[in-house]
């Protein structure tokens, strides 16, 4: 069982790395989320790892963090969650984030997710309820960010924005930092505008 690799980027994909491991090149899937952490082709790189073995499929996945590969494993315990979605789950967001957005049951977070429709999303925040709280560090549930958890005005915002021909993965992160500057009480205009400056600088 592979668990981690260290060793230098060969290469990166869409939804892949290869990582060179001593001259050896291992393949890994990895979250957008993952990917875009990962640097440059030639850079040194650590990956936590999960090996999935089939009796006709091998395949590594990998994590930047040891808590990420905790919530691949816990999305894969529900039902109608395959490798697939679990990491677009993994692409949408950061791991304290899922902890919240659990907690308060909020089916509409995770339907942000492509093939992740309103009743996965419901059977997502039922069934993983009981499994966070024994199973994530409470350190991994952010309880001091008030605006942590997306707001209707987030979620139009996002859509408007997907809309627009954006991704999900940088209309997120944009609206996130939206969120960051205009505050808990920030209108669905407020979220687009400052969005749409923050990617137009990228």
């Amino acid at each position: 069982m592979i668990s981690k690799l260290t060793g230098v980027i060969d290469s990166t994909y869409d939804n892949s790395a290869v990582i060179d491991v001593n001259g050896v090149g291992y393949n890994v899937l990895c979250s957008q989320k993952t990917l875009s952490k990962l640097g440059k082709a030639g850079e040194a790189v650590i990956l936590f790892t999960e090996m999935i073995v089939r009796e006709d499929f091998m395949q590594l996945y990998g994590f930047k963090t040891s808590e990420e590969r905790e919530w691949f494993r816990l999305f894969l315990s529900v039902q109608g969650v395959g490798m697939k979605v679990a990491l677009a789950i993994l692409s949408i967001a950061e791991p304290h984030q899922f902890a919240n957005a659990i907690m308060s049951q909020d089916k509409n977070f995770f339907a942000q997710a492509e093939g992740v429709g309103p009743k996965l999303a419901m059977r997502l925040v039922h069934e993983l309820k009981d499994k966070v709280n024994k199973q994530i560090p409470l350190g991994s549930i952010d309880t001091s960010a008030a605006f942590s958890l997306p707001t209707v005005a987030h979620q139009d915002a996002l859509s408007a924005l997907t809309n627009l021909g954006y991704k999900l993965m940088e209309a997120q992160e944009a609206i996130n930092f939206a969120q960051q500057k205009a505050g808990k009480d920030a209108t669905i205009e407020d979220l687009i505008r400052l969005s749409l400056t923050k990617l137009a600088r990228i």
